[in-house]
């Protein structure tokens, strides 16, 4: 039987200018109502080595190193159901997505936009971004492989490395 799950509000600070958006959260994830609660999930380890932080920090600590680094996180669902944690699973029919124009239009200074892992971008461009007005067209828009411990094509060091463009875009 799927699991009917709901999501979590965002982390975001008034003056976040880069948006992290997953899909759902995994089952370990809501269980501990952290995002990225799943102990081998890779977003913190690639987080501390972006942000050159502790790597062994409270989940408090974690959400301050984002705000502190202009960093907002967030899903595009807001709920659905799912058996288990894996995006593959999800039932799509049960979807529903986050507010995306209430977000951006409450937080103007985000002005890219990075997915974690190619459902979220999928779910994000077939139902956020059609309905986003003409307003929005400054956002830009970046995929990065998934933090997921399910995606293990590549290893901790590489997806590091591809993630290195959220330090790039905060140099321009």
């Amino acid at each position: 039987m799927k699991a009917y799950l709901v999501g979590f509000e965002p982390i975001i600070s008034i003056n976040a200018k880069i948006l992290i958006l997953g899909s759902m959260p995994s089952t370990a994830s809501i269980n501990l109502q952290q995002y990225y609660g799943h102990p081998r999930n890779a977003f913190w380890p690639i987080m501390n080595a972006l942000l050159n932080s502790n790597t062994d920090q409270s989940y408090s600590s974690r959400k301050n190193l984002l705000n502190s680094n202009h960093i907002a996180l967030w899903d595009v669902l807001k709920h659905c159901q799912r058996t288990g944690s894996l995006d593959a699973n999800i039932n799509l029919t049960s979807a529903k997505t986050n507010d995306f124009i209430s977000l951006f239009s409450k937080n103007p200074s985000i002005m890219q936009v990075f997915f974690n892992g190619k459902l979220a971008e999928k779910l994000y461009k077939k139902h956020i971004l059609p309905s986003l007005d003409n307003q929005y067209t400054y956002l830009k828009y970046y995929y990065l492989p998934s933090t997921s411990p399910a995606y293990a094509s590549l290893k901790l060091e590489q997806k590091i490395e591809a993630w290195k463009a959220i330090n790039q875009s905060m140099i321009k």
